[in-house]
């Protein structure tokens, strides 16, 4: 989590936490308040309701994260090491996750998603406009990797997309089986979509 020096920052942070190791459905106002220990007023002095607060804490999430983004999908890195080191850092935060809250919890925005996408259009859009841009990154990095010869990806955001949602869905599987043993084979099961038949 990032700085916790004000009280708006710390109802950012404790939404995102309660909704990623709970539900956006079952977490109350009261909930958000008492995690960040803020007085309801000023929750509502400085968001009108749950969902302002949500759709908030989403952008500061994805502000952060694409810091990490930036610096793993760099230019200067080999282009498919992007994508393994994006791996790792998934698995590294799952383990995080679990030591912290004794469960594997998956991909927040994910999660999210699949809770919300049917019951709150301004949710489910503001996801999908996280999940294009992050899905972006994988396709600069399969481009580039095309460009150079190491794979065939005349679609690179075709071939994005896919192995967006492998790994997406490895972390679901890990989440739902409580098991981090389903990311073992990210790196490999991407190669063989990718087609990388040697160590590159």
């Amino acid at each position: 989590m990032g700085r916790t020096s004000d009280a708006k920052e710390r109802l950012l942070e404790a939404m995102m936490e309660l909704i990623w190791t709970g539900s956006y459905g079952t977490t109350s106002v009261d909930d958000i308040c008492e995690k960040a220990g803020v007085k309801k007023g000023s929750f509502y002095h400085f968001f009108e309701s749950k969902t302002e607060l949500a759709l908030a804490g989403i952008d500061y999430g994805w502000a952060e994260h694409r810091k990490l983004l930036d610096q793993t999908f760099s230019p200067v890195v080999p282009p498919l090491e992007r994508i393994w080191k994006c791996f790792r850092d998934f698995r590294e935060e799952q383990e995080l996750m679990l030591k912290k809250h004794g469960r594997v919890l998956g991909c927040p925005i994910h999660s999210l998603g699949a809770e919300v996408s049917t019951t709150d259009e301004r949710l489910r859009d503001k996801l999908q406009e996280i999940l294009s841009q992050f899905i972006r990154y994988y396709e600069s990095a399969i481009r580039d990797a095309h460009y150079q010869g190491t794979i065939e990806a005349s679609d690179a955001p075709a071939l994005a997309r896919i192995v967006f949602a492998y790994g997406e869905g490895l972390l679901l599987h890990a989440r739902i089986w409580n098991d981090l043993s389903y990311l073992d084979e990210m790196e490999a099961g991407a190669r063989r979509i990718l087609g990388v038949k040697d160590e590159n």
